[in-house]
């Protein structure tokens, strides 16, 4: 990993830290339990989809199970992803054999072009992303995210946005978003 990275991963984890402290805090584990076979999440860079259960319910995750995101500013088949945004929002790579057919997955799988030239898989046209905040299977701090000219959700595995806050774990009440 840079330097770069890991001070853009830093910067952005404490952002989101004092963000979720502001708030009253809670704490969004968001274990996830795959939901499809093992099979349809191979692959070393998170070129293949699958779905899993996360505290938003089941969504898309690449190859490595991390949750995929869609930005609102995109529209079906572009990404309007700058390379500066794709350093935070890494596009999820196309397979060399173009778009799969995934178990569990009824959205309609693409490839379109990031603006960076490399290919990149698309959930019923929308262009998709992983966040780099994201550290393990389940997380979703990128849901409801406002940045780059849009708002980021995570997809079910229809393809539509999931347009809610995470569920707390909390059980302290009073917490929240």
């Amino acid at each position: 990993m840079s330097r770069k990275t890991t001070i853009v991963r830093l910067a952005g984890a404490a952002a989101i830290t004092l963000a979720v402290a502001a708030c009253g805090g809670s704490d969004s584990s968001g274990s996830t339990t795959p939901t499809s076979p093992d099979s349809s999440m191979q692959g070393s860079s998170g070129a293949v989809l699958g779905v899993a259960s996360t505290s938003l319910g089941d969504v898309l995750v690449d190859g490595q199970g991390l949750t995929v995101y869609m930005l609102t500013a995109d529209s079906p088949k572009h990404s309007s992803c700058s390379s500066d945004c794709l350093e935070y929002w890494p596009p999820v790579a196309a397979p060399s054999s173009g778009a799969p057919s995934v178990s569990g997955i009824s959205a309609t799988l693409g490839v379109t072009k990031s603006t960076t030239g490399e290919s990149m898989l698309t959930a019923n046209g929308w262009p998709l992303y992983t966040f780099a905040n994201d550290e393990a299977p389940g997380d979703v701090e990128g849901q409801g995210v406002q940045t780059f000219g849009g708002t980021w959700y995570v997809l079910s595995p229809a393809g539509q946005p999931i347009k809610t806050a995470p569920s707390s774990t909390d059980t302290g009440g009073g917490g929240g978003y």
